[in-house]
């Protein structure tokens, strides 16, 4: 399995001329996978030998602007360079609870209609991420808005006795979200590789005795 990573900013608080806002992008098996998305992230793409049609999970830390206010702009980006394709996979978004919300609104109210599908998983936080006055509980956002707004995914709570939270598994790896202590929830992502049997010649090997 290859791994590449590609830093796109990693300015702190705004992007500058010469820092991009947090954005990086980990290449595997002809993926991209993106960590953040900070304001201008799409312009440090088109700087950069990536593909953003490539992009198929985005991985968000938490919901500091010069983390995520480059998401909805990267989104209708892809879909301006994108066809209709009803069998296309979704493009799967993992972040701290409310950033469905902040998506569904977003392009709703810019009127933007994506052509390809996405979904939030949102992870859920517990409260001793953050100093107790900072904590807000996004659980109940759009409650009143009648049916279920915004796209479909997932709600990850943390399971008793677990310190992560399982994102993606495959043959090859694993995906875990953990939490981290900052001003506002906010969570690391590990990548682990899973153990890879070797292959060996038993013939050739007792030929060589």
């Amino acid at each position: 399995m290859s791994l590449d990573i590609t830093f796109l900013g990693t300015g702190s608080a705004y992007p500058s001329p010469a820092r991009g806002a947090s954005a990086l992008v980990l290449r595997r098996e002809g993926q991209c996978w993106l960590f953040d998305c900070g304001e201008g992230t799409q312009t440090q793409l088109m700087r950069s030998h990536l593909r953003a049609a490539r992009i198929t999970k985005i991985f968000i830390t938490h919901l500091h602007g010069d983390h995520f206010f480059g998401l909805p702009g990267l989104l209708c980006t892809l879909s301006l360079q994108s066809n209709p394709d009803p069998s296309k996979p979704p493009v799967d978004i993992y972040g701290p609870l409310g950033l469905r919300s902040f998506l569904w609104r977003s392009l709703e109210l810019s009127h933007s209609q994506l052509l390809f599908p996405y979904t939030v998983h949102e992870l859920v936080p517990t409260r001793d991420q953050c100093p107790a006055e900072e904590f807000k509980d996004f659980s109940g956002l759009d409650r009143d808005e009648g049916p279920p707004q915004g796209p479909p995914g997932r709600v990850l709570h943390l399971e008793p006795g677990e310190d992560s939270y399982l994102l993606v598994e495959d043959e090859q790896l694993v995906v875990r979200a953990f939490r981290l202590f900052h001003r506002i929830p906010s969570f690391g992502f590990v990548l682990e590789e899973k153990p890879r049997p070797g292959r060996l010649n038993v013939q050739k090997l007792k030929d060589l005795g």
